[in-house]
């Protein structure tokens, strides 16, 4: 179990290193809080945000988290005291993120790859009113019936 956490840490690390370095990266995708955008499986290509700037609201955002990077689209930016915050959120997610500084921002998703695990092509167009109620409901009933489909099958065992 060490050794999967440290080998994870390492792709991390290198990961932002390339990043920080001006490279452009390429991740798959876990989870489903930015579906139906981007569906777990996708591979994703991260630019670092000194290519094209600030990133601009409706644009999805990779974000530096203590367990690695969190890919979420940009919903607001504020600014208080002089300090500008940004706030994302995933497509299906219940709630908005923590406010973080541009810092704690990786990069941009420029573009993403279908695969074998997803042949589906991910959406990753600027989208300033994502349907989160929608999306999460999506979600939810998706689970559910993969969560069947994993009983059906085990019973039939």
């Amino acid at each position: 179990m060490n050794n999967w956490r440290n080998n994870r840490a390492i792709v991390k690390d290198i990961g932002l290193t390339l990043l920080s370095e001006g490279k452009t990266i390429r991740i798959k995708a876990h989870g489903y809080s930015m579906y139906p955008s981007i569906k777990p499986g996708s591979l994703i290509l991260i630019e670092p945000l000194n290519i094209k700037g600030t990133p601009r609201p409706g644009e999805i955002i990779a974000i530096r988290r203590e367990s690695g990077l969190i890919v979420h689209r940009l919903s607001k930016i504020i600014s208080k005291n002089g300090v500008t915050c940004f706030i994302a959120r995933g497509d299906s997610n219940a709630y908005a993120d923590n406010p973080v500084k541009i810092d704690k921002i990786a990069g941009r998703i420029i573009r993403a790859e279908s695969t074998g695990e997803n042949p589906v092509p991910a959406d990753i167009r600027i989208n300033t009113k994502p349907n989160y109620f929608v999306n999460r409901i999506r979600v939810i009933v998706l689970l559910m019936k993969k969560k069947i489909l994993l009983t059906a099958k085990a019973a039939k065992i």
